[in-house]
């Protein structure tokens, strides 16, 4: 029972960006995702670049839909490099921690020069940028779409009437695009 009927999701996280949730439903195989077989499917996406982590899961329906998935390898045709992520555990409600969902890392971070690069950058912006929310700061986001101003006050009140002028002297400001 380590198989599954429900219908199978996939997002997959590259370096410039993601592939959006995809239902796997066009395998190799003429049953899917069945105890120790081995699925193939072809996903077409646009190029990520290096890939470091995908969201895998089920929804829940059918009979039998828990799944001991053991792992995805996920080949880039354009790079020829192949990226291995591990689980070897159960999507499953009544099964380990009751998640039909994973979000897993790839295991091989030699196949990832872009990533460490990635991290690095996300380090250097929270160093700059996390003085804004620190304590006692009042944050004051700009909606373009309505021309007013949403506050984030401290004692954690939002106040997200749209106010056309900027209430507050010393206020920092982040710009929103939607």
């Amino acid at each position: 029972n380590a198989g599954t009927e429900a219908d199978v999701y996939i997002s997959v996280y590259g370096e410039r960006g993601d592939a959006g949730s995809r239902q796997l439903f066009r395998s190799q195989k003429s049953k899917k995702f069945l105890k120790g077989q081995t699925d193939i499917f072809a996903v077409e996406a646009v190029h990520l670049g290096h890939l470091y982590k995908i969201v895998i899961g089920h929804n829940g329906l059918g009979s039998g839909n828990g799944w001991f998935l053991d792992k995805v390898v996920i080949k880039d045709p354009i790079t020829d490099l192949d990226y291995t992520f591990l689980c070897h555990r159960w999507l499953d409600q009544g099964q380990d921690d009751g998640n039909i969902a994973r979000e897993l890392a790839v295991t091989d971070a030699s196949t990832l020069p872009g990533r460490q690069e990635l991290e690095l950058k996300r380090e250097e912006t929270w160093a700059a940028e996390k003085w804004k929310f620190q304590k006692g700061n009042t944050l004051q986001f700009y909606n373009r779409l309505t021309h007013g101003f949403i506050c984030l006050n401290p004692d954690s009140r939002v106040d997200a009437l749209g106010d056309k002028k900027n209430k507050y002297g010393k206020v920092f400001f982040m710009w929103i695009y939607a």
